[in-house]
This record gives structure tokens, sequence and C-alpha cells, in this order.
């Protein structure tokens, strides 16, 4: 089979959140399968000029939609077994931001078109276009108003998926003049888009299977509480949606070969990471001490990762001295400073860093016992995955796709690698939080099992990639 892989930022070339990883991750795992697999995205300005070496001009056109700034040029490399496509257009992709941009909805209807303009002058015709998130949400109605009836189009299915429904591409009917011109239309549909342009909403009603990264997700998107306004179409096309939970990428997230952190481990090595948490801890010019677990923290700051939960209850639980807490993270200024004051009250039991170090994440997952993740939503999360593969206990709420990876610990049949929670509570959060901590302090075997059974868990690739290979053979029927 042959399959498309389309996504606004993919790793290991840009990342500004999880879709990277997802895109930089999965075509590896599709291609282990034996499907021919390429990936295309905008070649941003913000690249490394390392991460390019090896780039070749495969070929440019003038689009055929009529702008000002209608160059195309398609680049390609080789990396990682992977054959990855940049559209190159310096007006489009030359900018300080990736995504915060007046224009970025003419800026990435642009790219839809040229994705689907460039591939019969590439002579690659895939089975299935798997697009991601609003940047590529316009794909399917471009294919289906503009080349569906060019026969080298014909039979191309589009697959989409939704990485997080809250960002969904919505632009007023002033600023989308010159879209309608890439989505096939001369004058504004009011059947078609109401009173505004949603791309995804687009994207929901036009591709041929819509998933989203987890079951619980998929079926919470299909509320009012969770459907960001668009759960009734998400019902309508029940029957086309699914939930396939995320991995992560193996050879990057490995404890045993991990060279960012101070000494590599496993799950019949343990004593090894206490050595991370010493280095950590020394780090974060926190005292150096086994007898209290270090809980970390590694998130944007936003209100959807329940940071107001912690706000609520995290003063209790440093005043009694049983815990250490490290964050990294940037975001909202409210929470920044919320941090920042808790450093500066705390500083002997807290280390804050306002920024972001991937180099410091991983140090952060090997040294810490136990990693927080309260989210208020969360499609599918990565951060719990990497904390399971670290040996780094995952205390969630059950929500989205933490309610799909992290089971709570159930002393009676030894089932659970975590600590969860339901209600988004502080209180509720309050109680796992020391449930969690108790059994860190005085059940040190049952720890210890803990650990060992979250590190031997599989939250690779492999069963994703054969869900979505399953799921583009339907779409093809």
């Amino acid at each position: 089979m042959k399959i498309l892989f389309v996504s606004a930022e993919v790793l290991p070339f840009i990342k500004t959140g999880g879709l990277a990883d997802v895109a930089g991750a999965l075509p590896k795992a599709i291609k282990k399968e034996g499907h021919d697999i390429r990936v295309m995205m905008p070649k941003y300005s913000q690249i490394k000029d390392l991460q390019l070496e090896g780039l070749k001009k495969e070929l440019d056109f003038k689009s055929e939609i009529d702008t000002r700034e209608n160059y195309v040029g398609i680049e390609k490399i080789e990396k990682d077994e992977i054959t990855t496509y940049f559209v190159d257009n310096k007006y489009y992709f030359n900018r300080t931001s990736l995504y915060e941009n007046d224009d970025n909805n003419i800026q990435f209807a642009y790219f839809c078109s040229a994705v689907l303009e460039s591939l019969e002058k590439l002579d690659f015709k895939p089975d299935v276009i798997h697009a991601n998130d609003w940047q590529t949400a316009l794909i399917a109605i471009i294919l289906k108003n503009r080349f569906a009836q060019k026969e080298f189009y014909k039979d191309i299915k589009v697959v989409y998926t939704i990485h997080n429904l809250r960002y969904q591409g919505a632009f007023s009917k002033e600023v989308s003049d010159e879209v309608l011109k890439y989505i096939g239309l001369k004058k504004w549909d009011e059947k078609l888009l109401g009173n505004y342009m949603n791309f995804m909403k687009l994207a929901l009603e036009n591709s041929d299977m819509i998933t989203t990264v987890s079951e619980t997700y998929a079926n919470e998107i299909k509320t009012k509480y969770f459907g960001e306004g668009l759960d009734e179409i998400l019902v309508k096309n029940d029957e086309n949606l699914y939930g396939i939970i995320n991995g992560i990428d193996y050879t990057e997230f490995d404890p045993m070969t991990d060279k960012k952190i101070v000494k590599n481990y496993n799950a019949d090595s343990l004593g090894d990471k206490k050595e991370n948490k010493k280095m950590l801890q020394k780090e974060m010019g926190l005292e150096v001490r086994e007898d209290i677990p270090l809980i970390s923290l590694i998130t944007r700051l936003v209100p959807q990762k329940g940071l107001d939960l912690i706000e609520a209850i995290i003063y209790e639980l440093l005043e009694s001295n049983t815990m250490q807490l490290v964050v990294l993270g940037t975001g909202m200024k409210k929470y920044e400073e919320m941090f920042k004051k808790i450093g500066e009250k705390f500083p002997d039991s807290t280390g804050i860093k306002i920024m972001y170090d991937g180099d410091l994440a991983q140090r952060i997952y090997a040294g810490s016992d136990m990693f927080l993740m309260p989210s208020q939503f969360e499609p599918c999360g990565l951060g719990q995955l990497i904390s399971l593969r670290y040996g780094n206990i995952p205390i969630v709420r059950e929500t989205g796709g933490l309610n799909d990876t992290v089971l709570s610990y159930d002393e009676e049949t030894g089932e659970g690698n975590g600590f969860t929670f339901k209600n988004y509570n502080a209180h509720d959060m309050l109680y796992t939080i020391k449930r969690a901590v108790k059994y860190y302090t005085e059940r040190k075997e049952i720890w210890k099992k803990l650990q060992k059974k979250a590190m031997n868990g599989d939250y690779s690739w492999k069963n994703a990639a054969l869900e979505y290979i399953e799921l583009y053979k339907k779409a093809k029927k």
C-alpha cells in the first residue's frame, strides 16, 4: 500500500508539540510493516541546516490557483529510512512563527493545495492520504472539489486524525475569501460553510475515515462537554470514527541506551535509576534524599493540564515535607508566575524551570519517582507513556488517553501501573498523590514491582501501526 502522511510538523525536523512526535515515529512503524509511506510538510525557515543535510530539489511549478505567491517548490530528503518531501515557498514559510501568523488560514490552504498538486508531478499516487490536525484539514475537500475528477486522483482516500479537538482552524468570512479559491469555491457557500470557515469541520465532513489518538477520547468528543462544538458532526460520523492510542519511539526513549541521562538502567537494574535521581536532585538544588519521592511535572502551562488543581493543594503537600517537586515547562504567564512563587516559598523542596529543554526532560523522566498529569482533558498524552518506560510512576486523571494507558494500582489483584483519580477535583487528586507517596515510603517491595510492571509494558508504535494499516485498508474498500 502507498500512503502519504501529511503534517505541519515532523521530528526530527521541527517540533512544537506531540504532533511532531507522532509524525516522526508512526510512518517509521508503518514502513517496517512493508508499506510505502512518505511524509510531506512545509519547509520552515526555523528548521536547522543540520537536519537538512542531503536535501535535494525535486521540482518546482506554478500553482493552478492564481495568487500573488503561487510558486511551489518540492524538495526531498531520505532520513531514518523515510522519504520526506518539503513544500518550499519562502513567502509562506519564512516566518518568525510557524502558526501564529495573521494569514495562517491562507498559509495552510496553500500548503494543502500544494500537497495535492505536487503528487501527479512527483508521479506518486498514494492509496491513502493521512492528514493531521487543522493545518492539513482542507486536503479532503480540496481533493473532492478540485481533483477527484482527474484520472490520476481517482480512488485516493483521506484518513484524517484529530490530535486535539480544541484547535480547529476557525476563521471569519472576512479573512477567508482567498481560501475559497483553494477549496474550489467561487463564492461563500452558506450550506457548506455556515457563518465562518472551520477547517476541521470541513475535514470531518469530507474525509473517508476519522481517527483520534485514544479510544476514550474518541468517545468523549461525541459529548457536548468534550466536543468543542463539533460533537453533533462526530456523532453523525460515528461509524467512521476510530480511537487509536499513540505510542512512543523506542529508539528515542530507552533508559538502557539513552545518552541524555546520567546512568543507563532497565527493569532489572533499578538501583541505577537511583543514581539519576541523586544527580537530578543536585542539578535542581534539592537535598539528596532517597526516603521521599521526587514528583515531576513536564508540561505546557495551560488550563488543559489541570494546573488549577495543583494550585489548590500544592502548598499543603509541600508543607508536609513528604515529597519534592520538579517542574519543567512554559506557557501562560499566570501559571509561570504561580510556579515561580511556589519555588520561592519552597526553595529546598522544589526545582522550577520555566523553559523547555529536551535533554533536561529526559533527565527528569529518568530521575523522578512519580509523574503528575492531572489533565482536564487529554486526547492521548505522551508524558505518561515516556514515564512508564522510565519507571517513573504516573499519577493521572482518568480522561482520554490517560484512561487508556494508566490503570490504578489494586493491591488485592496486583493489577495496575500507576495511580488515577476520576473527578476533576483537587481533593481527589490530593488523596491519590498521598496514596502514591504512602506506597513509595512504606511499601518498597510493592513500589519496585510497580516500577518493573511499568517498564515491561509495551508502549511502542507497533500496535498502533497495525491498527492504522487496517484502517487504511477499510478506507480503500
